[in-house]
């Protein structure tokens, strides 16, 4: 019996953190690919790419990509539609760490939570076309009575002019990207080309398998990272790191997302920089990196 508790207790701080719980299977979540340039532009509908965390509303509830519970204050889903609704928990650009940091909070802190807003971009549950989607997503939000869900602005661009344009302004003002939906395009769960991402530079992510000790300046702190691909490749991350991090750097066995701009002859990332810790495991559909 003494063996069958500590079981369940391991088993429990497996499926449990600090900020929220299993709540069962993933949900059938449509996935990007990365735009390449080879798509009718009219065909598309463009966004901004928030820089927070995915998250799905089921009605009654937000999950995270793995199916975790996110323990939102009451007051903060209080008059959301009970329909399913896809989008991003974000704080404004460059705050991921500010949304990371109070969805991990064990007990909601109602004050950092204000700070957030339910950025909506899809009606999952909806049978119709990405273009009639949007138009009944106005209308509902438009009725909403929380300042804390609001529907992601969409645009039209007629070339690779228009979008580059629209990809500077973004990112200079502080964006991650862009995204394109494809008007046609029906809700369906997995990786599509019907749903394109858009950004200045590849990223991908890593598991971390240790911590390299810095010198020099960085002597008694993190100096790299020593990481690892989906497919078994190790390289090391030493930059992009605040002071911060590299006093208390990501654990061992956490996942991180780095940035890189090609791959050396070896195949690894070149110039790989660390951008931030993920919450949860990359997907099983996600590609390796190639």
């Amino acid at each position: 019996m003494r063996t069958w508790t500590v079981l369940a207790l391991l088993v429990c701080c497996v499926l449990c953190t600090p900020s929220f719980c299993i709540a069962g299977e993933r949900p059938p979540l449509m996935l990007a690919e990365v735009y390449d340039g080879n798509v009718d532009l009219t065909d598309y509908w463009v966004s901004e790419k928030y820089d927070g965390i995915r998250a799905y509303w089921d009605g009654h509830r937000l999950l995270t990509r793995g199916g975790h519970v996110i323990r939102a204050p009451d007051g903060f889903v209080a008059g959301w539609p009970t329909v399913p609704l896809d989008g991003e928990l974000w704080a404004g650009r460059g705050r991921f760490a500010v949304v990371a940091q109070t969805v991990r909070d064990e007990r909601p802190d109602e004050s950092a939570w204000r700070q957030i807003r339910f950025m909506v971009f899809d009606l999952p549950a909806h049978p119709g076309p990405f273009t009639e989607r949007l138009a009944v997503m106005r209308r509902l939000l438009s009725g909403a009575s929380s300042d804390h869900v609001q529907l992601v602005p969409q645009v039209k661009v007629a070339n690779r002019r228009e979008l580059d344009a629209m990809l500077r302004d973004i990112v200079s003002a502080g964006g991650e990207g862009l995204m394109l939906h494809r008007g046609g395009s029906l809700y369906h769960a997995g990786r599509t080309r019907d749903l394109l991402k858009l950004k200045p530079y590849a990223d991908a992510e890593a598991r971390v398998i240790a911590h390299v000790p810095g010198k020099g300046k960085y002597l008694g702190l993190l100096g790299a990272l020593l990481v690892e691909r989906p497919d078994g490749l190790r390289f090391r991350l030493g930059t992009g790191f605040t002071d911060e991090e590299r006093r208390h750097p990501p654990p061992v066995g956490s996942w991180v997302t780095y940035s890189y701009q090609g791959f050396t002859a070896g195949g690894v990332p070149r110039f790989a920089r660390f951008m931030r810790v993920r919450d949860e495991p990359p997907e099983e559909d996600e590609p390796p990196v190639k």
